[in-house]
């Protein structure tokens, strides 16, 4: 019966995927790129095998090496990235145990709520509101809180961080409060068993249940924080992404590679990077 209710679920998402395809009159033939776009593709394209390094056209004397204009671009995509993950994680685990079950029930059965004594009536009303504003946050993509910002304060790197770090801190929320509603609690049992306060099971039976896959999901963002990052920069911020904007406006395709693979690196470290912290500090959790 499960099966059947998930196949039901997955026929309907195509039904629908299908039906709005439809609707939007799609057609595989516009993808087909015209004359001059082949020439382009392909120009771009041949030089992914010998990305530039040197620039390809005449800079003033003095310009720093194009190799450590990468660097310098990848160093500020890292810096840009990593401040709005550690702001989102801050806000995300706040609004993440206001929004969860777990935090104002006591038990798996009910009870008082998980942080000492509260009353019936406000715990759900902090549950609602705090649902609502994670909501709000994820509903505005980070894009456009670029362009909101761009337009009332200019380019700036607190701004750029802000962009990335509200729709983070919405979607952290979320994804942390899922995460203390479906951790087990059996240890929170033993521990109610046992006459601990709800302040002690909440810390010491619930989170630590939770907190490996939290720990893996936060690293995941952080890798997502690094291309949020670099998109940044075909707004003025500067990233990578603000250079290899630059070099593909003008046809410096050498170049645009040599910034795509430096993102390309950047990313394989933060992988390999945030796999080897799992497996260290949560092992056991999602690698």
């Amino acid at each position: 019966m499960l099966v059947g209710a998930r196949g039901l679920v997955l026929g309907t998402i195509a039904l629908v995927g299908l039906w709005a395809a439809w609707e939007l009159g799609l057609d595989p033939r516009d993808l087909i790129p015209g004359s001059g776009g082949l020439a382009l593709a392909g120009e771009l394209f041949s030089r992914a095998f010998s990305p530039a390094w040197t620039y390809e056209s005449a800079v003033p004397e003095g310009t720093v090496p194009l190799p450590l204009k990468a660097l310098e671009a990848a160093r500020v995509t890292v810096m840009l990235a990593a401040a709005a993950l550690g702001l989102s994680v801050v806000v995300g685990l706040f609004l993440g145990l206001a929004a969860s079950t777990a935090t104002w029930v006591g038990s798996a059965h009910g009870g008082r709520c998980a942080w000492g004594r509260c009353l019936n009536v406000t715990s759900p009303a902090i549950y609602g509101v705090s649902r609502v504003f994670i909501a709000l946050l994820r509903s505005v993509h980070e894009l456009i809180w670029a362009v909101l910002f761009l337009a009332a304060f200019g380019v700036g790197q607190f701004s750029a961080v802000l962009a990335i770090a509200i729709p983070y801190s919405g979607t952290l929320a979320k994804v942390f409060s899922e995460m203390l509603d479906e951790a087990p609690r059996d240890a929170a049992e033993a521990l109610r068993s046992a006459g601990a306060s709800p302040a002690q099971i909440f810390l010491f039976g619930l989170l630590p249940q939770a907190l490996p896959d939290m720990t893996a999901y936060a690293f995941y963002r952080f890798e997502c924080a690094l291309r949020s990052s670099a998109v940044l920069g075909f707004f003025g911020y500067p990233t990578l992404g603000y250079y290899l904007a630059a070099s593909f406006e003008n046809l410096h395709y050498g170049e645009v590679w040599t910034y795509l693979y430096t993102l390309l690196g950047l990313v394989l470290l933060a992988d390999a990077w945030s796999g080897a912290l799992r497996r260290r500090l949560v092992p056991g959790g999602v690698r």
